[in-house]
Order: structure tokens, then sequence, then C-alpha cells
């Protein structure tokens, strides 16, 4: 079970560190830029240490709230849907409410987007470390 939490907390920290990078460093730069709410000079190792708590969380949870409840394609979904729920309220609406910026609903609609990004790529990948019936968790299990 510790060996399929880290691999989950890796399938959720490389993705969403590799796509928060390129989504708000560099493709939506500007956007950001434009609504006057982040630092010039972003501290990225705290960006980091953010998601990879997030992502032992997140894979503790799916390990113990689905995985072994649901251990199927519709309850790694609802754990895919929860985790883009709970991201949502933490990192979009609770930042909306308390930042400074130039328009709440831009800020809304790009993060909203990120989340749904976000989601789609560690959803898959973390049910897939967390599934009962595939190899590599028979393989995990075995150790």
């Amino acid at each position: 079970m510790t060996k399929r939490i880290g691999i989950g907390a890796l399938a959720y920290l490389v993705p969403t560190f590799a796509l928060g990078f390129v989504w708000h460093l560099v493709a939506f730069k500007r956007y950001y830029d434009d609504l006057a709410m982040y630092r010039h000079d972003v501290i990225i190792p705290f960006g980091l240490l953010s998601m990879g708590i997030q992502a032992v969380l997140f894979a503790w949870v799916c390990e113990v709230a689905f995985a072994r409840r649901a251990p199927n394609a519709r309850g790694m979904l609802s754990f895919a849907l929860f985790g883009a729920v709970l991201s949502w309220r933490f990192t979009t609406i609770a930042v909306a409410a308390k930042n400074v910026m130039t328009s709440v609903p831009d800020y809304l609609l790009i993060e909203s987007a990120f989340t749904a990004v976000q989601w789609a790529l560690v959803g898959p990948l973390m049910t897939l470390v967390h599934s009962k019936g595939n190899a590599s968790a028979r393989v995990l299990e075995t150790r």
C-alpha cells in the first residue's frame, strides 16, 4: 500500500508540476500578468512543496477512500471528480475570495480551465496506479 501511495503521489505531482509551470509561467503568463495578482519573483520551491503535500494526501485518499471501497472505473471516476472539486475549491474559489486581482471572473475562468485539464491528466494516472485489477497494482501488492 505504501508503494502505491508513493507512486500515486508521483502520478499527481509530476504532471501537476509540469502543467502548472507551463500553464502559469509560459502559456498563459501574459493572462496572469494582466490579472496583476502574482508576485513577479514566483517562489517555485514553495509551489513544488505545496504540490508535494497535495500529492501525498490525494494519493492516500485515493487508496483509502476510493480504491478499497470501489476499485472499479466508476469508483475511480468518483475520486477524480472529488479531487477536481476539492482542488477547485482551494485553488480557485478561495484564492478569488481573498486575493487582489483585476478581474475575478477572468481568474475563475482560467483557473477552472487549469483544474479541469489537471484532473483530466492526473485522474486517469492515479486511477491506473490505484486500480486493484491492473498488473502494476498486483506487482506492488506482492512487494
